[in-house]
């Protein structure tokens, strides 16, 4: 399938897709994926549309004209390959949250151990505090296919300071301002994933106060990094 999109809408679709493509390399790079398995997407500016990974692809076949375009309610409109198997999911989450601009999923193995568990990541050391401002929660499990994990996540993102979800029996689904925020995401869930659970070996680990969390989380969004000269 393969249509041809407005050139205004064109050409935002050609910058996607290379961003999306380019993103995907950090997925096997921090062991985020095995095989064909994970995804990411972003949001086409200026369109309503979105783009995608292709399903069953191998990432070192993966191009930016490879990438799927598809609708808000994740019809393929432009691109030769069949996309995501969670490609409704994720157009949910776009329908339902108009904050978010992009949605990447993962099967890491330290998350997914937890989501396995239908256990959330207590928000216990300050990386956690920083960039996900409360534990990882748990979604409920949802068959793939359908909206349904789309569903999943929204009901537990909204309102959540997190941008991670571990969906129960399944694995992660990060959401960001952008798809490199919504990358960093899955990749510091997994780091967190492991680090705590390398921590309960140890023996029991309590959360930070919530007063701590909240001021690392404040700190980490509005001091930490460089800052513009106006600023």
């Amino acid at each position: 399938m393969s249509t041809t999109l407005p050139p205004e809408a064109a050409e935002a679709a050609a910058r996607t897709r290379e961003e999306v493509c380019a993103l995907h390399a950090e997925l096997p790079r921090w062991n985020l994926v095995t095989w064909t398995s994970g995804n990411i997407s972003a949001r086409i500016p200026g369109t309503g549309l979105f783009a995608i990974k292709p399903s069953g692809l191998s990432y070192d076949d993966l191009t930016p004209q490879s990438m799927v375009v598809c609708s808000p309610d994740g019809e393929p409109v432009d691109g030769d390959h069949a996309p995501s198997s969670d490609t409704a999911a994720h157009a949910y989450v776009y329908r339902e949250m108009p904050e978010v601009g992009a949605v990447v999923h993962t099967h890491s193995a330290y998350a997914t151990a937890w989501a396995a568990r239908g256990e959330p990541i207590p928000c216990a050391i300050t990386a956690m505090a920083d960039e996900f401002g409360a534990e990882i929660p748990v979604g409920p499990f949802a068959l793939i296919g359908g909206d349904d994990i789309g569903r999943g996540i929204v009901s537990v993102l909204r309102g959540h300071r997190s941008p991670a979800v571990l969906m129960r029996s399944h694995g992660v689904f990060t959401v960001g301002r952008d798809a490199r925020a919504a990358v960093k995401a899955a990749v510091m869930c997994e780091d967190a994933a492991r680090t705590v659970h390398l921590a309960r070996q140890l023996g029991p680990v309590e959360p930070l106060p919530a007063e701590h969390v909240d001021a690392l989380h404040d700190r980490y969004r509005n001091a930490y990094g460089q800052r513009s000269s106006d600023q």
